[in-house]
């Protein structure tokens, strides 16, 4: 993402947001760093459409809407998932995606597996990933 981009859209953070604190404007940002780059080294044309209201992003993929929530389990917030079903169903969301951020390599993906059958997010989400950041590698768990 260029400079110019980054800036432009950190200030409609900050402008769209002004209810949020520093931290949760902070929390958007690097949601829609994820966001960007994720869109940069997925192997299909994703449009971004929203971003800003949620913590899911709605994209178009070929013509379907599709959500993508972001998660860190270095920062684990506890989600209400059923919450995401209901906000796929009003925006009419075909699918939903679940993509674990990963800053460093990971040698295998045990704690992501483990994750994701604790709170069976095969049940909530259509696909779910690895996004490695640094490395630009994104790899489907589902």
């Amino acid at each position: 993402m260029e400079l110019a981009v980054f800036q432009e859209l950190t200030e409609e953070i900050t402008l769209e947001c002004f209810y949020m604190t520093e931290s949760q404007q902070e929390e958007k940002v690097i949601q829609l760093i994820d966001l960007h780059h994720f869109v940069e080294c997925y192997h299909t044309e994703i449009r971004i459409l929203s971003y800003i209201h949620h913590p899911i992003n709605i994209v178009e993929e070929s013509g379907d809407k599709k959500g993508i929530l972001f998660f860190d389990l270095k920062h684990c917030a506890p989600f209400d998932w059923n919450a995401f079903e209901e906000f796929k169903r009003r925006n009419h969301i075909r699918e939903l995606w679940f993509v674990f951020v990963e800053e460093d390599p990971i040698p295998d993906t045990i704690r992501h597996t483990d994750f994701i059958i604790e709170n069976s997010l095969e049940i909530f989400y259509d696909k779910i990933f690895v996004f490695n950041f640094f490395q630009s590698a994104i790899q489907p768990l589902k």
